[in-house]
């Protein structure tokens, strides 16, 4: 897909629908010229370290921590969301640098599988905020209610609302001849052209940026403020931790849905000459090639964080990869890494942050 919320670059050649109005080939052309160089570098990057760094995270799932806990299910569902994209990174790259030659059902499908990674990696990135703001804020509490069979049931519904929030764009995303090239792109009807458009660019900008940082904003203010009023040693480093998650993932997706609404409203903003379209083209192809380069860090900030993640990873390498290979993860190590502790410290009434962060 050229862009996935690309409809007024587009020229269908059907009856039902008609763009002749708001075609600006020089701003496709521009878009195209400028993917054709720099997405296929940028994603292969993607495609190699988010393969490697969320199998690594199935991998030590499976091995060490075997869904123990809430946090396992949804830090499993996550990299299997990010997953979904990685494998439809060469399909990406292919069309990018050609055009679209997998027909009509396979841009459904590959426009599905986009949307699905990207809706169901924003919900998982919300349940497991609200499943660390349980653990520490209400921790006796939380004990009884973040069980693995709650992680599934709510894991489930969330692939179901996933399913749901990616239909339409299944639905109005099909293969066909614009400019002189095959794309896969979406295609809404001419009567209700801009009502669509607003529809999609909305609920990406609410699903994949503001209800996000809102539920982050919330929770995470409420974690801090709990962590400063205990005795726990590791509450610095929560903190910077907290921050540090909620400032990549703000710096990773805003960019993007900042592009989308400037794309919606190009006529209203006076960007209607050929420069201006271009450049805001391009805008959308660079964000969001950004944005999605956001499933390479998800591993580091969700799992690999995390003390006991770091020393199963690093286990992990030392029985399989040799020490020569170990010891090129030497960073997962911090100064002393301390046999985990329970999740709820009964002398203390302290949350262990390091089960949880």
């Amino acid at each position: 897909m050229d862009n996935l919320i690309n409809g007024t670059n587009e020229v269908s050649t059907t009856t039902e629908y008609d763009y002749s109005e708001v075609v600006t080939p020089c701003q496709a052309k521009a878009a195209q010229n400028f993917s054709s160089y720099f997405v296929p570098n940028v994603y292969s990057l993607v495609f190699v370290f988010g393969l490697l760094g969320n199998m690594l995270v199935v991998l030590i799932l499976i091995k060490y921590k075997k869904f123990k806990s809430m946090t396992d299910i949804y830090l499993l569902n996550l990299a299997i969301s990010d997953l979904l994209f990685i494998f439809s990174i060469p399909f990406r790259v292919h069309y990018v640098i050609y055009e679209w030659v997998f027909g009509d059902a396979m841009c459904k499908i590959f426009s599905g599988i986009y949307f699905l990674s990207f809706y169901s990696g924003s919900f998982f990135i919300i349940l497991l905020t609200i499943d660390r703001y349980l653990a520490i804020v209400y921790a006796v509490i939380a004990l009884k209610a973040r069980k693995v069979f709650y992680g599934i049931i709510t894991s489930i519904i969330t692939w179901g609302l996933a399913i749901l929030a990616c239909t339409p764009g299944i639905i109005f995303h099909m293969a066909q001849e614009e400019n002189n090239r095959i794309t896969c792109s979406f295609h809404f009807p001419h009567a209700s052209h801009f009502a669509w458009n607003l529809f999609f660019t909305l609920e990406l900008n609410l699903i994949g940026l503001v209800f996000p940082m809102m539920v982050m904003i919330f929770c995470y203010a409420c974690i801090i403020n709990t962590l400063l009023r205990c005795r726990n040693e590791k509450k610095n480093k929560a903190v910077r931790l907290i921050f540090i998650i909620m400032i990549v993932y703000f710096l990773f997706w805003a960019p993007y849905n900042v592009a989308l609404l400037i794309q919606l409203f190009q006529t209203d903003l006076s960007l209607n000459n050929c420069r201006m379209l271009s450049g805001t083209g391009i805008a959308i192809q660079a964000t969001e090639t950004l944005a999605v380069a956001h499933c390479c860090i998800n591993p580091v900030i969700y799992a690999f964080a995390g003390e006991k993640f770091r020393k199963y990873t690093i286990t992990f390498f030392q029985k399989h990869g040799g020490r020569h290979l170990s010891k090129y993860f030497i960073f997962l190590y911090q100064e002393h890494l301390e046999r985990a502790s329970s999740t709820y410290s009964h002398s203390t009434g302290e949350q262990d942050i390091s089960a949880v962060l």
